[in-house]
């Protein structure tokens, strides 16, 4: 129908609009000429509004689009992050060292209000930590750690450590102002350990980037700084080593005193181990070594491997074959990936492993360690290389002819009752001087005319600190005990 047609007459167009009825007369369609439908919804207010409505719709949808992006864009030019997940070394380190290091004074500190004022006049590019610190300063919270130290009078002493909790912190370290993000997982577990898993992250202006590495650095000194001149002791957790306790300090191997002869056959091949390495290559010969210590109970065995472990600088790592859910495949993995520096050892192995066929092949108790996983984990194709290996056991005879055999153990040596030699030495290390009252000592116990342990000795003499006489007085108290 042409425009001309609709002219001669008014037509009512009722359409409902949310309930609202508009009349379009001739005089409006054909003021509306060539423009159509689109100039007939242009001059109506209604259409004109809701059509502005949209587009502010649009319009700031765009703008929030814009604005996230622009923030995440500047985010990553002006800021940068740094992940420690608690499955890695660094993030007890970390802890320990900003435990110390948090304090309301020093050169790394919590962000007190003069610092904030301080950022305020250098200008705006610290307002995001600004508000940082403003938004969680107040909510800091700490965890507790709790150690016990034995001293030498047998006295027992609680040390606290207060290291951050979950949560949100921040920091100045060097004059670098840095966020701590302590975030513990709700679902993830640590199936070893049965904690949750966590993960601290550090965030940083991007130009002082270079922080994290001094910060680690320095967490890392301070975490060795703690084990000089002592021994850690490592046990296995799941698939890995982990200290166990505090580190102790180093025995020295005159402290153990053995019979005449073992310690120095000992400490020799061992030191000519260590400097034989490229001997071992040149003749395509695995290279490790393993020492088998025997001997009754009390006799100073596993002292002397903690006294020996001092004397090389080395740690111990001690694997308990015994122990529950220990499967061939975990074995075979701790003794592949052994702390460097560090001496494997298997205390009484015999019972573990008491004879072949009470083992069977389905290991002891509830362990799953067979007999033939464990001798392929000591020289099998997957076996490690510069390792060094002590066993221990109070019963030799109960050890299978497989597991003892030359290339799994190489050196044997009996650690025996206390002799002659050693009653004597031992005598004068804790009474220097006392000669007579060491041959009259040496006497009474050999009138026992039964076996006395190292371990007898040293309780004795212990109880009676710089009092010989008292101690030969109750050398028969030793034949009942």
């Amino acid at each position: 129908m042409a425009i001309d047609e609709i002219a001669q007459g008014a037509i009512s167009a009722p359409p409902d609009f949310g309930g609202l009825t508009t009349v379009v007369d001739a005089a409006q369609l054909k003021a509306a000429g060539g423009g159509g439908i689109a100039g007939i919804l242009a001059s109506n207010p209604y259409f004109s509004a809701g059509f502005g409505l949209m587009g502010l719709g649009v319009g700031l949808a765009v703008a929030r689009q814009a604005v996230t992006r622009g923030s995440t864009l500047l985010y990553k030019q002006l800021l940068v992050d740094l992940e420690i997940p608690s499955k890695d070394k660094s993030y007890s380190w970390f802890l320990d060292w900003m435990a110390r290091e948090s304090v309301t004074t020093g050169k790394t500190n919590l962000v007190p209000d003069q610092v904030t004022e301080g950022l305020r006049r250098k200008g705006r590019i610290h307002d995001w930590f600004i508000r940082l610190r403003n938004r969680y300063a107040s909510s800091h919270h700490l965890s507790v750690q709790t150690t016990y130290k034995q001293h030498d009078n047998g006295s027992v002493t609680a040390n606290f450590s207060l290291v951050p909790g979950p949560g949100k912190h921040i920091l100045r370290y060097k004059g670098t102002f840095i966020q701590v993000n302590r975030e513990r997982s709700a679902r993830l577990m640590d199936l070893t350990s049965g904690t949750p898993f966590e993960t601290i992250t550090l965030t940083t202006l991007y130009r002082d980037r270079d922080i994290f590495k001094e910060l680690l650095e320095e967490a890392n000194n301070m975490a060795m700084k703690k084990q000089e001149g002592k021994t850690v002791i490592y046990t296995s957790w799941g698939p890995e080593w982990r200290p166990f306790g505090q580190p102790r300090r180093k025995r020295s191997l005159d402290s153990v005193i053995l019979d005449e002869g073992v310690q120095e056959r000992i400490w020799s091949d061992v030191k000519d181990f260590l400097f034989s390495g490229k001997w071992y290559a040149d003749r395509g010969i695995p290279y490790r070594r393993g020492y088998l210590l025997y001997g009754p109970p009390g006799s100073g065995k596993s002292s002397y491997i903690q006294a020996l472990a001092g004397a090389l600088d080395y740690n111990i790592c001690i694997l308990n074959l015994s122990e529950q859910n220990l499967t061939d495949d975990r074995l075979n993995h701790l003794m592949n990936h052994i702390p460097d520096r560090s001496i494997l050892l298997l205390e009484d192995i015999d019972a573990a492993f008491n004879k072949r066929e009470q083992s069977d092949e389905s290991g002891y108790q509830l362990s799953g360690v067979t007999f033939s996983g464990l001798l392929n984990s000591l020289d099998g194709v997957t076996s490690s290389e510069e390792r060094i290996i002590f066993m221990t056991t109070n019963h030799p005879e109960r050890l299978d002819p497989a597991l003892i055999r030359p290339g799994r153990i190489d050196v044997r040596e009996l650690i025996d009752n206390a002799s002659s030699y050693q009653i004597k030495k031992m005598f004068l290390r804790f009474y220097e001087g006392e000669h007579k009252a060491c041959d009259r000592f040496a006497n009474a116990v050999h009138e026992l005319h039964v076996p006395v342990s190292t371990a007898q000795l040293q309780g004795l003499f212990v109880y009676n600190k710089s009092l010989p006489e008292k101690a030969i007085e109750m050398v028969p108290l030793l034949k009942s005990s």
